[in-house]
This record gives structure tokens, C-alpha cells and sequence, in this order.
């Protein structure tokens, strides 16, 4: 889950290794022309690129031109430097994720999720909750050890909170596909404010998903965590799994330690 980081900068890999070689995509509102190309050409160069060859010249609208321009970059990045929260959770198979659930917390885990807003895009929520699943992995209803519940597309933060505690979830997922103008932030954020206003944000774990979703934005606007594009049901279920053995372990460790005291 966690490759080790190289300790090194590293440039661009095109040809061979460390040449520097990208390419870079744009439009511009010029006709395809040789004026066109030259343009595109000048343009990659001032933005770094060496070199820079126009591969691809397509009309994609009238006045309109699609451009990929290949080049060297001088510019290296060391990954070793760069410090971002991740998602941090052991990949479970189906058979322990089914097992650790039995034998550790003895019911199902109860998942509420839903597109809130005014988001009627249902294909995140879909892939992570519903049985046919994502990539040939099947969602939290084809496990024996999920309730899952999927409430479906614009789903307002309060009828969220309500069906969730009517359901006493352990769990609430929110996916945003539409992102114009930073609606996806702002819906999210309201929702933990209201969970939050309503006293119960510490008991349920809050997850955030979709296209412009990653871990470090989930945590600023108050989620538990954040998954992103390619997330996998076993991903979320993985993390579900742990989080909650996790919590029971840490409870029943903290009600030893009290009752020694006492």
C-alpha cells in the first residue's frame, strides 16, 4: 500500500530513465494552421519545455485547436521532502474483512451513503455501496459483515443526518461529483457543521469521495478521511473494518485501565 519513497530527486521518465521527457495538453482559440503550430510550440516553451515538438494538432471546435506538445523538462522533485496525509489502512481480502467483523465487533457495520446537494450524479455512491461494485470489486452490499444503505442522488445534509441516525449508522458516505464554483466544499463542510450543531459528529465515522476528493481536503473540512478517484469498495471497507476494531479495542482498553484505578 505504501511503496518506499527514493531518496532522491527525480525527473520526468519518457524515453529513458531521468531525461526529463512530458508532454503537455492545451487548447488554444486559433484555426489549425501553421501559425497555429508555432503558437503552440512558443506556448509549451514558456512554460519550461525544452525542445518542445507539437505531436498533435486537432480541431475540437470551430476557431478552436487541440494541441500535445512533447519536451524536455530541466525541473526534479524529491518525493522523499513531501509531507501529505494519506489514508493509512492494511488491504484486507473479503475473508478477513467478513472475519475480523464477526469475531471482533459480533454485528454488521450499518453504512449510510448518499449524493447530497443538488449533485444528481450517483455513479461514486454507486460503485462503493452497490453489490455490482467498482473494477470487478463488489460493493458493501454483497458483504455479509455491511448493512449498507444508499440513499441515491440530491439528498439534502439534514435528510442525510436523519435517516442516518434513525438507522444508528456507524458510518456516512458522501460523495461529490459536481465541484463548479467549490459546491462540493461547501455541502460537505455544512454537513459536518450539522453534525456538529446536532451533537452526534464523534459518533459516527464521516467519510468523502469523489473526482476532486483526497485525503488532505477531507481532513480540513472535517471528514475522518477522503477517498479519490480508482477507490475500490475493499478500499473503504478495509478502512471501515479497521477503524472500528480499532475503536472497540481502544474502549475496551481505556475501561481496563479505569477499572484498575478504581
Amino acid at each position: 500500500m505504501h511503496p518506499t519513497v527514493p531518496g532522491k530527486p527525480l525527473r520526468a521518465y519518457g524515453d529513458r530513465q531521468g531525461d526529463g521527457m512530458i508532454q503537455l495538453s492545451f487548447v488554444l482559440e486559433l484555426p489549425p494552421s501553421a501559425r497555429a503550430k508555432e503558437a503552440a510550440r512558443q506556448f509549451a516553451e514558456l512554460h519550461g519545455i525544452s525542445e518542445a515538438l507539437v505531436t498533435t494538432m486537432e480541431p475540437c471546435a470551430e476557431g478552436y485547436t487541440y494541441f500535445v506538445v512533447y519536451g524536455h523538462s530541466k525541473h526534479a522533485i524529491d518525493p522523499s521532502v513531501i509531507d501529505v496525509p494519506e489514508v493509512r489502512m492494511e488491504a484486507l481480502s473479503r475473508e478477513e474483512i467478513e472475519h475480523r467483523v464477526k469475531a471482533r465487533l459480533g454485528r454488521k457495520i450499518v453504512v449510510v451513503g448518499a449524493c447530497t446537494g443538488s449533485d444528481a450524479h450517483t455513479v461514486g455512491i454507486d460503485a462503493i455501496l452497490n453489490y455490482k461494485g467498482y473494477a470487478g470489486d463488489k460493493g458493501l452490499e454483497s458483504y455479509k459483515a455491511f448493512e449498507a444503505y444508499n440513499l441515491g442522488a440530491q439528498v439534502e445534509n439534514e435528510q442525510l443526518a436523519e435517516r442516518a441516525l434513525a438507522l444508528s449508522a456507524d458510518a456516512i458516505l458522501v460523495s461529490q461529483i459536481i465541484t463548479q464554483r467549490n459546491c462540493h466544499k461547501e455541502n460537505a463542510a455544512a454537513l459536518i457543521e450539522l453534525a456538529k450543531r446536532q451533537g452526534w459528529r464523534s459518533k459516527v465515522i464521516m467519510l468523502l469521495g469523489g473526482p476532486r476528493i483526497d485525503h488532505k481536503l477531507a481532513l480540513e473540512l472535517g471528514f475522518d478521511a477522503g477517498f479519490g478517484p480508482g477507490t475500490k469498495p475493499s478500499d473503504v471497507a478495509s478502512f471501515l473494518v479497521e477503524w472500528m476494531s480499532g475503536e472497540r479495542e481502544r474502549a475496551a482498553s481505556a475501561m481496563a485501565i479505569a477499572n484498575e484505578q478504581g
